[in-house]
């Protein structure tokens, strides 16, 4: 079996700003909700059959508490704030399991469930359903990839090496010196991707890099620099690092069984109705039946 993992926060962002906004008859903007659930339904039509969707129902998580300047709720349009709930609750009514983040973020989530589906040995491959760089830590190989659903491009481990020029385990290291704006950390002064890229290659963990630029056995334009640099500000890296790692322990489906799609819930019809979208309802039906009770792999 293969098994996908959805980031639900970037699907419901990038329904929000691709799709023209639209309130159903009690005034609640459903849009970008509506343009997930189908989506959601588009990736079981193409044969999916275990599926989970992880939400950051609270923006705010642990990493808050690590890091005063890391992303917060602040800014988000409330239109597109107050479609998470109504999303969350249109998908388990799809019959999609959902991992809707309160402490943890969605990232943690997607991270957890790919390190609990790749030790199922029935799992053939686990797709992480997102362009966020923060996943290309979780790629293993070709078993457990990312999957951008907008560009149709599938990323294994070389892919992640290719695009980054570290490998999956060095992107936490990676993220740490070059610092990530949308998550509300800087990284380290002078750092680059090519220059982390390069030192990374090299060494793989911060730890590992030398103090002196002198002991650098890699060739890096301003390694004295770099090197001071990364030394003043050692511990704050590591402490980039730490929001930069994703958490395995995020509370997640305890087995890849409970991911299967067996068939929308009885609260779908009511759903569809206030999601102003009866072919999402028409859709499902005709799918469940399509496939059968037997139709979900249980080997």
């Amino acid at each position: 079996m293969d098994v996908h993992l959805v980031d639900g926060t970037y699907e419901l962002f990038r329904h929000y700003y691709a799709v023209p906004h639209e309130a159903n008859a009690t005034g609640q903007e459903i849009a970008a909700a509506r343009g997930v659930v189908r989506s959601m339904l588009g990736l079981l039509e193409d044969g999916a059959t275990h599926v989970a969707v992880a939400t950051d129902h609270i923006i705010e998580s642990f990493r808050n508490d690590l890091w005063p300047g890391y992303k917060t709720g602040d800014g988000i349009e409330p239109d597109l704030w107050n479609q998470f709930g109504p999303l969350e609750e249109a998908l388990r009514a799809l019959g999609v399991s959902v991992w809707a983040m309160v402490e943890f973020e969605a990232d943690d989530a997607l991270a957890a469930g790919a390190a609990m589906a790749a030790a199922d040995d029935r799992v053939q491959r686990v797709f992480v359903c997102t362009p966020d760089k923060d996943l290309a830590q979780c790629v293993t190989g070709t078993r457990v990839v990312q999957l951008d659903r907008r560009q149709r491009a599938v990323t294994d481990a070389e892919g992640v090496v290719r695009k980054f020029g570290v490998s999956p385990a060095s992107i936490p290291d990676y993220l740490a010196l070059v610092g990530d704006t949308a998550d509300g950390y800087p990284g380290i002064p002078g750092w680059g991707k090519k220059s982390a890229a390069l030192v990374l290659a090299r060494y793989a963990r911060l730890e590992a890099i030398p103090r002196s630029a002198g002991d650098w056995a890699v060739d890096v334009r301003g390694a004295a620099r770099l090197a001071a640099s990364l030394a003043e500000g050692f511990e704050e890296a590591l402490l980039f690092r730490q929001l930069a790692t994703l958490r395995p322990d995020a509370p997640v489906s305890r087995t890849v069984d409970e991911l299967a799609w067996r068939g929308p819930r009885a609260e779908l019809p009511a759903v569809s109705g206030w999601l102003a979208a009866p072919d999402v309802l028409e859709r499902a039906e005709r799918l469940a039946f399509q496939r059968g009770p037997e139709a979900v792999e249980r080997v």
